[in-house]
């Protein structure tokens, strides 16, 4: 099985969350957090600020680790390492992905999250 290393930015802004909605793939109309494919010697932080700049086109600083999630979907496994981060941008744009949402904690289950990111929503009502 192919195996898959991103990383995820769990954006937080005056208590709301983040989240994006897949415009294609199998997963399209899917939510995720934003985030994408770690290149070979990139450092996660590296590439998460990498990454958010090509989807999204807006700078982040990147915290803590809130968790690492490893979930086999039927073509792949993936390991998502998920980082807290804070926008330094003041717009973005949605360069990827089809929709955008800010959710508070208790809006979470709202939206059809992708399956590997459900453990991080998991993650996120402990906190």
């Amino acid at each position: 099985m192919k195996h898959i290393e991103v990383v995820a930015a769990i954006i937080e802004k005056e208590g709301r969350i983040f989240a994006t909605q897949r415009g294609y793939g199998d997963y399209k109309d899917w939510w995720e957090f934003p985030g994408g494919k770690i290149e070979e010697g990139e450092p996660p932080e590296e590439a998460l600020k990498r990454e958010i700049q090509e989807e999204l086109n807006a700078d982040i600083s990147v915290g803590e680790l809130l968790c690492t999630v490893e979930y086999d979907y039927p073509k792949f496994h993936l390991k998502m390492h998920c980082y807290i981060c804070e926008l330094l941008s003041r717009e973005v744009t949605l360069v990827e992905h089809e929709a955008a949402k800010w959710l508070a904690l208790d809006e979470l289950d709202s939206v059809k999250w992708l399956p590997a990111d459900i453990e991080v929503i998991e993650n996120l009502k402990r906190i």
